[in-house]
């Protein structure tokens, strides 16, 4: 019997026009829509399938949006019967995850990820903070270079892939991250355009803002295992869940870890749910004989299903 993951995308997947198919066909994807925007009280499902554009990229809409459109593509798979062994997500994506495994209700979720887009935001103003790809360089070479910054802080932040790294920071460290990279034989090292870097000590006070607004939100033990991003461990308690959300906003990313540590639970199939398919590069690079779906609207969906 074949085992199968959830993985759910982060922040950069959103698009205008996300989640609309789902929505026309589906009852029971149009009540995800309406309990997420009477939670937050403005009109989510117009803001995902009209934009503008500007509007949704704001992190803290951003946020909200993709983690509904997503929970509204889990729900038509458990209305096709089909359920997860295992449930992991990228950054934002770990929101979905933990409403995908029972720990978290959808519309605490969402208010959760809206403090969570406003926190990381006021934490570093804006044009003081830079996140950029480094591809071709291994770990050590990408942690080297960025001791060696000497004009500032900058950290490896998303471990994504081999050869695949995000690094975080200021502004002046990054860039000087950048050309050293280049400097080692990087492929490619290019700026992202973000305007929070996330995953590194700059948002420690975020992390401890979001700490304290969880407190007032209920958590529950998950009903299936949930792989974490700052320890790529399967966690169990709700103590536990809540100190890695929290530390996974300052501290490095692990999702080639995490999908190692998937694919060692004897799983075989690999379904990124919501919009996107970026977390299906990364894993195609990670591990080797597995299944890699998208499932984001009707075509998708029909296209999983026959295989």
């Amino acid at each position: 019997m074949k085992r199968a993951a959830f993985v759910f995308p982060g922040q950069g997947s959103q698009a205008v026009g996300m989640g609309l198919d789902f929505y026309e066909r589906y009852d029971e994807v149009r009540a995800v829509y309406k309990e997420t925007s009477e939670a937050l009280g403005y009109d989510i499902s117009d803001l995902c399938f009209n934009g503008p554009k500007e509007e949704l990229n704001k992190t803290f809409r951003t946020q909200p949006c993709l983690l509904t459109t997503s929970i509204a593509a889990f729900t038509v798979l458990k209305l096709k019967g089909i359920k997860p062994d295992v449930v992991a997500g990228h950054s934002l994506g770990e929101y979905s995850a933990m409403v995908a495994a029972g720990v978290l209700k959808l519309k605490d979720a969402v208010i959760l990820t809206e403090k969570r887009g406003i926190f990381m935001q006021e934490a570093v103003p804006e044009g003081q903070g830079m996140m950029a790809a480094i591809m071709g360089l291994d770990r050590e070479a990408v942690d080297r270079i960025c001791g060696n910054a000497t004009t500032g802080y900058v950290s490896p932040a998303n471990y994504n892939c081999p050869e695949q790294i995000v690094i975080a920071g200021e502004k002046p460290a990054v860039e000087e991250a950048i050309r050293l990279a280049k400097q080692e034989g990087a492929k490619r090292a290019v700026a992202l355009t973000v305007s929070v870097p996330s995953h590194c000590t700059l948002m420690m006070g975020a992390s401890e803002r979001l700490g304290a607004y969880m407190e007032t939100i209920p958590f529950d033990k998950p009903d299936i295992p949930v792989v974490n991003n700052a320890d790529a461990m399967v966690l169990g308690t709700v103590e536990k869940i809540k100190s890695s959300l929290v530390r996974q906003l300052n501290s490095p990313l692990l999702w080639e870890d995490s999908i190692r540590t998937i694919h060692a639970m004897d799983v075989d199939v690999f379904i990124e749910v919501g919009p996107g398919t970026v977390l299906g590069g990364l894993i195609k690079r990670i591990v080797t004989n597995v299944s890699i779906y998208a499932v984001s609207d009707t075509a998708s969906l029909e296209r999983f299903i026959n295989a």
